[in-house]
């Protein structure tokens, strides 16, 4: 609970590169190429792997781009380039036997894999596992919130339950057919589903004495600011537990601008190990298998179910996302008693509080997610309600670091419901406070505690994706960005599009070659409509239904 230490996994091989035990995190990316396109499919693989990519993965929609596999298989080892290639199949267990034979790692998808129940996937399944066996292939059961078979559906509804039961019923039928060479995802746009649903399978997992790696991400995570800041919160939340064996963070942008994002999470998470020791002792009360916010005592604008409040470190221009104090010295705060703690001298100060104290939690351990969450269950243990804050401090020039820093920190404590307020410093030349309070209200959404801006589920595009994905959310973002707490899914295509997009408002989903179809929720409002008009149509919709507010 409180101090670093990987989970203890078992060692799947992807080719040459080993997963899980006491191997490196390993780091991946997928192309986002017509798999048919063997020059540019591979060209793109080369520059993953330049930048450090480990894995490369590929979609195949059929046996047609399954085949093609081969050849690109072929012509990466004639450039030199052994990075193991992962296929990424939706829909067709075809395919996956396919690709089996030519790739060192099939992923497929436990929701759409087989329509019936336990008897047809194990029918399904074991030809696949037999020609893995006989290839030394890897595969990936990789689950997606998005994408629950309707059998799990019914039964579970599109929770972190359900997912786990999708996992756990492919897993058992790996076993009993003798097949180790396993990897394990569960994904999801919402990151409070998505660290949710990893904990509880490792728990299941252990139940059953399985110990299988972990492949880590944040699906339709977006891009620039938001896309690395959602990432770092789910991915870095998981991490930080020590679960974890390889990831991706999934960008809307070329596929190799990923690594350097996951490289900087991987090694900032990794720097924790050998931290001086911390002491605590796990409450009772606490669950990492569903969110509850600690219950607090109201002082201000601090606790008792308030917006977590914004603390920034002096006054400056903060553009369009206001703090909501400058400073502990703040006048509006002047009635306010604060006592500065950490997990050392939690329990010499925090005796005898008044009934108007705020607790700011300023960790100084290098374990910094390990010292605040002792900090915390010391709390939740002596029943002390009063409300925190969270003071984290930071040293960097790179502000993707700090992008990633900051979220996987913040955001493994929100996850947990904690924290009522945030005051962040980061000693920079060059990154600007203004960036550094974005970055907050960043982190603060991407964990679903305080909403502030339009929120962009999109996808990472593949070789799936049916438009300019950029330049689409490009467009997107131009025209809606103004539309505070408005949550709009882009995505290049329907494997995954309707589902993972649940909770948005509304989507914007490739239907075909130059068509699109636009949802309210889940519903499908126009179908097929020409790309070049698509995005007017979107915004008419979202007139429509009342959500526009001029600019």
């Amino acid at each position: 609970m409180f101090n670093y230490k990987r989970r203890e996994s078992s060692e799947t091989l992807v080719g040459k590169v080993a997963l899980g035990a006491k191997n490196p995190i390993r780091i991946q990316s997928m192309t986002n190429t017509n798999t048919m396109n063997t020059e540019k499919s591979v060209q793109q693989a080369i520059l993953i792997a330049e930048e450090g990519g480990e894995l490369v993965r590929l979609t195949a929609q059929g046996t047609r781009e399954a085949e093609n596999l081969k050849e690109i298989h072929s012509l990466l080892r004639e450039k030199g380039y052994d990075t193991p290639l992962v296929a990424d199949i939706h829909f067709n267990p075809k395919a996956a036997e396919v690709a089996a034979q030519y790739v060192e790692k099939v992923r497929i998808n436990p929701g759409n894999f087989a329509n019936g129940g336990i008897e047809e996937i194990e029918k399904k399944l074991i030809p696949l596992l037999d020609i893995c066996k006989k290839h030394q292939t890897a595969i990936r059961i990789g689950v997606n919130h998005g994408s629950l078979s309707s059998r799990i559906l019914d039964k579970y509804g599109d929770t972190p339950q359900g997912m786990v039961v999708s996992a756990m019923e492919f897993l058992r039928l790996c076993r009993k057919h003798d097949f180790q060479n396993v990897v394990i995802s569960m994904k999801s746009s919402n990151t409070m589903v998505m660290v949710q649903s990893v904990r509880l399978l490792v728990k299941e997992m252990n139940q059953e004495g399985m110990n299988f790696p972990l492949h880590l991400g944040v699906t339709e995570a977006g891009d620039g600011e938001d896309g690395r800041v959602k990432s770092a919160v789910g991915i870095g939340t998981l991490l930080a537990d020590g679960i974890g064996d390889t990831i991706r963070v999934s960008l809307s942008e070329d596929p190799e601008k990923e690594i350097p994002v996951a490289k900087k999470l991987v090694e900032y998470i990794s720097s924790r190990e050998n931290h001086s020791m911390i002491s605590g002792e796990e409450s009772s009360s606490y669950s990492p298998f569903a969110y509850v916010r600690r219950e607090t005592k109201k002082v201000g604008l601090f606790g008792y179910n308030q917006t977590p409040v914004i603390i920034a470190p002096q006054k400056a221009s903060y553009g369009d996302l206001e703090p909501d104090f400058v400073g502990l010295s703040d006048t509006r705060l002047s009635d306010i008693s604060f006592v500065e703690v950490d997990s050392i001298t939690c329990k010499e100060k925090l005796i005898d509080l008044s009934e108007n104290t705020v607790i700011i939690v300023s960790p100084t351990n290098k374990n910094v997610v390990g010292d605040m969450k002792a900090v915390m269950h010391y709390l939740l243990n002596q029943r002390i309600e009063a409300p925190v804050v969270f003071h984290l401090k930071y040293k960097t020039e790179d502000l993707e670091l700090f992008q990633v820093m900051l979220g996987a920190d913040l955001g493994a404590m929100l996850l947990d419901g904690f924290g009522d307020g945030v005051m962040v410093e980061c000693e920079s030349s060059t990154i600007t406070l203004e960036q550094v309070n974005a970055t907050i209200f960043g982190a603060l959404q991407a964990a679903r505690v305080r909403i502030s801006k339009t929120e962009y589920i999109s996808c990472p595009s593949c070789g799936r994706t049916l438009f300019d994905l950029q330049t689409t959310i490009a467009k997107i973002k131009e025209r809606t960005s103004h539309l505070k707490g408005l949550k709009i899914g882009i995505m290049g295509c329907i494997v995954n599009g309707p589902g993972e997009m649940a909770d948005a408002d509304f989507g914007y989903i490739g239907a075909g070659v130059g068509k699109v179809s636009l949802y309210k929720a889940q519903e499908c409002i126009e179908k097929n409509i020409p790309e070049e008009d698509a995005v007017d149509r979107l915004i008419q919709l979202i007139k429509d239904n009342g959500r526009w507010v001029e600019k």
